[in-house]
């Protein structure tokens, strides 16, 4: 009895060990091609963590908000950015949790982000911009704006999720998930397997682009160096998705907004159509229009036909 305890014990060390080398072994690898160079930027340190971003151009202000994902970072915008700083001050940043920014131990949610957007404009931009996000994170702006109505000009949301899914929230298995991978060593090994490279791949390919062919291999080191960079950290953000604490209702938000909001939404995606005309339904001030041959990140598939539609919004 005694000799299969020391056996199993002996076991579960060994495992224990190889998961840690391969943890460290990934922590190692994913940054080696350093695409995501923290001296491109600068660091707003607010309270909950320090803030990369970075500030180009000149002109009127806009803030450009990547997608809510531990995998996503102001790398999303890098071919917009260079675009659109010719005629205005451009601002970027990693959302605590992603990218450059810290990764702190804590529970994300929908209202800590709102916090940062709003923090951010008031304290680093200094006036009102206009406001160009992707997908979930509609949802930051919105509220925020909701709360201070006088904080954005304009919003503009690339291809936002369904009203709906704002609206899920945590159960049982949700908290079981997120107690997983919070834990110490197992949950920075299944978030390693969860932002795989060859994961990552399958989805930049199958839902951020509509023409898989133009996912570069650059691009594609820059997504799973984000993923990785902080030695896993980004599981932390992980687990509140999953758990949907990010989540947050926005209808009556929306019902309320008094700035105009512009919603692109890609003809390729799911339920585009739908998805856009229940935005518009809610309130006047929200108008819709579309893109065509082009996955979630339109600004990186094809950055000079989302930009004419841009710059056409924001002259209206």
């Amino acid at each position: 009895m005694k000799k299969n305890i020391k056996h199993f014990f002996f076991l579960t060390a060994l495992a224990a060990g190889a998961i840690h080398l391969t943890n460290r072994f990934v922590d190692i690898t994913a940054e080696m091609k350093n695409i995501l160079k923290p001296q491109n930027g600068e660091y707003y340190h607010w309270k909950y963590g320090n803030i990369f971003y970075t500030k180009r151009g000149s002109g009127s202000p806009v803030l450009l908000i990547h997608e809510l994902n531990p995998i996503s970072s102001s790398y999303e915008w890098c071919r917009l950015m260079k675009k659109m700083e010719k005629h205005h001050t451009v601002y970027t940043l990693d959302l605590i949790g992603c990218g450059r920014s810290d990764k702190p131990y804590l529970t994300y949610t929908n209202y800590l982000y709102v916090q940062l957007i709003t923090d951010f404009i008031q304290n680093v931009i200094g006036t009102k911009p206009d406001v160009i996000t992707t997908n979930h994170s509609v949802s930051f702006a919105v509220l925020a704006q909701n709360m201070n109505p006088d904080l954005i000009s304009r919003i503009v949301a690339i291809n936002p999720p369904s009203i709906g899914s704002f609206e899920r929230t945590t159960d049982r298995l949700s908290v079981v998930k997120k107690f997983l991978l919070e834990s110490p060593l197992l949950g920075t090994f299944l978030y390693n397997i969860l932002t795989h490279e060859s994961n990552i791949a399958k989805e930049l390919r199958s839902v951020y682009f509509c023409k898989p062919q133009l996912v570069s291999s650059k691009m594609l080191d820059a997504y799973y160096e984000a993923a990785h960079m902080d030695k896993g950290h980004g599981k932390y953000l992980m687990a509140s998705i999953k758990a949907h604490y990010t989540d947050n209702a926005i209808d009556h938000a929306l019902k309320n907004l008094q700035t105009p909001l512009y919603i692109i939404q890609s003809n390729a995606m799911k339920n585009a159509v739908s998805i856009a005309e229940a935005y518009a339904r809610k309130n006047s001030v929200i108008e819709t229009t579309y893109i065509s041959n082009a996955g979630l990140v339109p600004q990186l598939e094809m950055p000079d036909k989302l930009l004419a539609i841009i710059e056409r919004l924001l002259q209206a």
